[in-house]
């Protein structure tokens, strides 16, 4: 049986499959809800950062907070598992943005996040900062998603490209999707580019029912 290093490191007696009881919440919230809460969010910690100046740490906290999230199942557990009660996950949610030595608007917000029962919104939160970053700095944020990780070197030149159709500055946002097959899905804002071999067979399988 496997306990959550980073709920252990203020609760240790909390387990994974354990029959401890405790409060539960259903997560499965609507995208459009769960985006409009990261929305408001985003936009008062944007506006404390930019208050103080910090929208460079604010920056720093966001790569470092989506690094954590690529790299670690446990806090992917923690924001989304619904058998953490409100104290264990602000208990341990407190205890990694120390150990991240994440700026205090940032720490003090995700705690507040887990007391609200609001965590499992941070993903499209550091979203919602990104854009908010970007637009604050005369740029448009791309979401790439491909089958493989994108070189330096394809990054630029894809930005590149954007950037002369968006006519401003293009931060990627870089993901990987193996299912993709081959190809990219870009997505600047409302707009949504989908050049992937998925898409392609998908099109293809949609056109030979109609056929059939």
């Amino acid at each position: 049986m496997n306990r959550c290093p980073l709920v252990a490191m203020t609760h240790p007696w909390v387990w994974f499959g354990s029959g401890l009881s405790i409060g539960r919440v259903d997560v499965s919230e609507p995208a459009s809800i769960s985006t409009g809460i990261a929305g408001r969010y985003a936009s008062a910690v944007f506006d404390l950062a930019k208050d103080d100046n910090g929208l460079k740490a604010l920056e720093t906290d966001i790569n470092a907070l989506s690094g954590a999230l690529d790299d670690s199942a446990d806090l992917n557990a923690l924001i989304a598992s619904p058998i953490y009660g409100r104290d264990e996950q602000a208990g341990a949610i407190s205890a990694l943005a120390k150990k991240m030595k994440l700026s205090p608007t940032v720490g003090n917000t995700l705690t507040l996040m887990a007391q609200k029962r609001r965590l499992f919104v941070l993903p499209q939160l550091l979203v919602a900062l990104r854009e908010k970053l970007a637009e604050e700095n005369g740029e448009v944020t791309a979401d790439v998603t491909s089958a493989k990780a994108l070189t330096k070197v394809q990054s630029d030149k894809l930005a590149k490209t954007l950037k002369a159709q968006v006519g401003k500055t293009v931060m990627i946002n870089a993901t990987v999707d193996e299912s993709l097959i081959g190809g990219l899905v870009v997505k600047v804002g409302s707009k949504m580019i989908d050049t992937s071999i998925r898409s392609k067979l998908s099109a293809l399988q949609n056109t030979m029912k109609e056929v059939g």
